[in-house]
């Protein structure tokens, strides 16, 4: 696939190294030299300095050939521009990144597509949303959802009074038969080897595991896995950024009660007028005696998204300590995942990860139309629309040719989730939700072209 990305700031750079290691054909624009020497002597990529913007740099970069332009620099208005500009120099699909949600809100009406936009994405959104739904799935550190919640995919550390602990996948079905959810993925405790679970993996104590389950599957898997679900009401947020306005709008929305500590003055007023539903404080977050005068230890949550990620993993930590029993901090860097369950921070998020992965299904051979990277993990979940040309329609699971290294963990059929084994026949129009290791991707992909 040949592509363009304009901006190498951390989004686009993000998106670079995930297609460079696909051997796609990627060109980075960008006016910065730093940042495209940085890439250059980094990636196996193409590099070109200048404004994205340039019609004449945009044919430099042979945008008549293209299949997608993605548009990541920091100004949504150079991203809008430079998507209209490839449109109509002959790029077959476009994608901008913005700030403004309002965009989001009316893409419909507006009709971006009609300017040439295929698909906008906003990174704030996508990490207000993943913060949103993990307070809902309170017990879990990741979760996502297929089909606004048809079939959801979620993430937990196995206590020791897990039900299954200690017996093996075709164990686990026989004891508690009639289970409405599918393990997909294991991370072994103080390993960083995942593992696709066959029925004869033993689930331990300390295992990282991913399942996907039905709506009524959840229940389920809170009482088999000793986790418990709890009431999540009262909210502190740290950091006025613009996640923490969305975050906080859409929490009181669903009626949390939310208290935002902001540091800057003007800005922590400007929010009390924008957000009347919440409680803005003006203080510096790192200031234990300020949380404890907010009684940081009644609340039920506790989510730091100012622009310093030591700020808020720092501050996480001073919540847990707090017995706060849901902590959330957003970060840059990619390295610090692998240190969120050891410290004891229960959830990471990265808007680099949430747009990449975003971005990365419009790359998927098939008809991709949701996927996500496991946090920390080397496996990708794809949610796949079988045509009745595909290899995999009107087959049963177990007489596909399916690689060891990849699984099925449910089907939409319908708007309605199954958790699908190996006598499930699979159907035209089905949506197939697979859990796949990189190397068996090309495979999988095959089965649904």
């Amino acid at each position: 696939m040949k592509i363009i990305i304009a901006g190498a700031g951390e989004v686009g750079f993000h998106l670079a190294k995930l297609l460079s290691y696909e051997s796609q054909d990627i060109t980075l624009i960008d006016n910065n030299k730093e940042h495209l020497l940085y890439a250059d002597t980094h990636l196996d990529i193409r590099t070109l300095k200048g404004d994205a913007t340039s019609i004449a740099v945009l044919k430099d970069a042979q945008v008549k050939n293209v299949d997608l332009l993605i548009g990541v620099t920091s100004s949504e208005t150079t991203n809008i521009t430079v998507c209209v500009l490839a449109k109509q120099l002959g790029a077959k699909r476009t994608i901008a990144r913005i700030a403004n949600t309002e965009f989001l809100e009316n893409k419909e009406e507006i009709g971006f597509v009609k300017f040439g936009i295929d698909e906008l994405i906003s990174p704030e959104a996508l990490a207000a949303r993943e913060i949103e739904l993990l307070l809902n799935q309170s017990a879990f550190n990741d979760s996502y959802e297929f089909e606004e919640g048809a079939l959801t995919m979620v993430g937990l550390n196995l206590s020791r009074t897990a039900a299954f602990v200690g017996k093996t996948v075709k164990e686990a079905a026989q004891i508690f038969p009639g289970l409405q959810f599918m393990p997909i993925a294991i991370q072994r405790f103080g390993t960083q080897y995942t593992l696709i679970p066959r029925g004869d993996t033993q689930f331990k104590e300390g295992d990282q595991v991913y399942f996907v389950t039905t709506r009524g599957g959840v229940d389920e898997l809170y009482k088999l896995t000793g986790k418990v679900r709890q009431e999540i009401k009262n909210v502190m947020i740290l950091g006025g950024s613009k996640i923490g306005k969305k975050t906080t709008r859409d929490l009181c929305q669903n009626n949390f009660r939310v208290k935002l500590i902001e540091q800057n003055k003007n800005k922590a007023f400007e929010l009390a007028d924008e957000l009347p539903k919440s409680l803005v404080i003006h203080g510096d977050g790192r200031n234990v005696e300020l949380l404890d005068e907010e009684n940081i230890q009644d609340m039920d949550a506790f989510i730091a998204v100012t622009g310093n990620s030591e700020t808020n993993i720092m501050t996480c930590l001073v919540a847990k300590s707090k017995s706060v029993k849901r902590t959330i901090a957003l970060v840059e860097n990619m390295d610090y995942f692998q240190l969120s369950h050891s410290i004891g921070i229960d959830t990471l998020i990265n808007k680099k990860l949430l747009a990449a992965n975003n971005i990365f299904r419009y790359i998927r051979k098939g008809e991709v139309v949701a996927m996500t990277k496991l946090n920390n993990m080397n496996a990708e979940l794809l949610e796949f629309i079988v045509k009745p040309t595909s290899k995999a329609s009107d087959k049963r699971i177990k007489d596909l040719d399916f690689p060891r290294s990849a699984i099925i963990g449910g089907v939409i059929r319908e708007g309605e989730g199954q958790i699908a084994l190996g006598d499930f026949r699979i159907k035209p129009g089905d949506r197939v939700v697979v859990c796949s290791l990189p190397r068996s991707i090309s495979k999988v992909e095959k089965m649904f072209l």
